[in-house]
């Protein structure tokens, strides 16, 4: 099963990886040496050649397989079953140059069956391979020492079941770093994208207003449709100036100042705030979430409600934006994007976002209040 784009191992890694493989070949040297003692050419060039043959391609086999679990990728079955027939075949083609000592190609023989194959084969292999010189010493007495290939296949078995273990976490472990570092990118996506829409949606709102209000002033009062247009291009470059901070990861509110725009964003839309005067003392994530919360309310009184009156109530546990007007639809009332926004921030404080109409009358309230004993 794949996570993701595979990542390429260093040059280091991949020269370990090699040697791991070809460590193991140091034990080919007793049947090299029976080979090389040989006095007809053609059985020393059989076990010489088919030793060699025998290495090459237990290299490539454990190397192919140790590239796929580092992508976390099973090992197809069929090429590692005609691998493991292989380099059978090349032990037993090479017993007339190796005699009994050909049966040590059965100790690369189970480990690579160790590394290649589920648990339930490879540990078939691994029986047969402490069978075979079992039964061979017995079959062919030349062969009778050649009982202590067991020790070597049970203990190479167990040493490659650690090797197979580590790999296999191993890659385990980069597909979740691959994975992890997927869900970074589409947090920071997320946090841009929900970050942009709360700042553009409430400054866009006010400009958009402040623009019709001026539109409306300037034939009756000109020189308060000058002022207003100022204010638009004052709230205009604000509102660049927070895209870019936001782009760039560093943008940050506080409550006071959503306050102060509170004020005048329902001061153009004809709307009569009721804000306190007095703020009570916030840790600094709390005051970001609740001014945060001020601005998602604010925007939404002004874009929505129809209201004359916008009352909002900071305690240090909750804050709330209510208004007496017909409020938005229920649909935007619970899926839109700024509410989507705001209760992911309030998920990171334990807090709760509730919106709905005003119990004590018409109207609309969005509360954000964090649970009980929070500090």
């Amino acid at each position: 099963m794949t996570t993701g784009p595979y990542q390429p191992v260093g040059r280091k890694w991949r020269l370990l990886g090699w040697l791991l493989a070809a460590v193991w070949l140091f034990f080919l040297n007793v049947p090299l040496a029976t080979a090389l003692r040989q006095d007809e050419i053609w059985r020393r060039a059989l076990g010489v050649g088919t030793l060699i043959a025998f290495g090459v391609a237990y290299v490539l086999l454990f190397e192919w397989a140790r590239s796929h679990r580092q992508r976390n990728r099973p090992i197809p079955p069929a090429p590692a079953v005609a691998g493991l027939l292989g380099l059978l075949a090349l032990g037993v083609l090479g017993i007339p140059g190796t005699d009994g000592d050909w049966m040590t190609t059965l100790v690369f023989v189970a480990a690579a069956a160790v590394f290649l194959l589920p648990r339930v084969w490879a540990l078939v292999v691994v029986v047969l391979a402490v069978l075979v010189p079992v039964v061979l010493s017995y079959l062919v007495p030349a062969w009778a020492t050649e009982s202590t290939i067991v020790f070597a296949v049970l203990l190479a078995s167990f040493a490659m079941f650690g090797v197979s273990a580590l790999a296999q976490r191993n890659g385990e472990l980069r597909a979740a770093q691959q994975e992890i570092r997927r869900l970074a990118v589409a947090e920071e996506r997320a946090r841009t994208a929900r970050d942009l829409h709360d700042i553009l949606g409430h400054s866009l709102t006010v400009v958009a207003i402040k623009a019709e209000l001026a539109g409306r002033l300037v034939e009756v009062d000109p020189a308060r449709a000058a002022t207003e247009i100022a204010e638009v291009e004052q709230l205009a470059r604000a509102a660049l100036a927070d895209v870019r901070r936001t782009v760039g990861a560093y943008r940050d509110v506080r409550l006071v100042e959503e306050l102060a725009g509170a004020r005048t964003a329902l001061a153009a839309a004809g709307i009569a705030a009721d804000l306190p005067a007095e703020l009570p003392a916030l840790p600094p994530e709390r005051d970001q979430l609740f001014a945060w919360a001020v601005r998602e309310g604010v925007t939404n009184v002004v874009r929505h409600s129809g209201a004359r009156r916008c009352t909002v109530r900071v305690r240090p546990d909750a804050v709330e934006v209510s208004d007496d007007g017909r409020g938005p639809t229920a649909e935007a009332a619970t899926a839109g994007h700024g509410l989507v926004g705001l209760r992911e921030r309030a998920q990171r404080l334990d807090a709760t976002v509730t919106v709905g109409r005003r119990p004590d009358g018409p109207g609309f309230v969005l509360r954000v209040g964090l649970p009980a004993g929070a500090r």
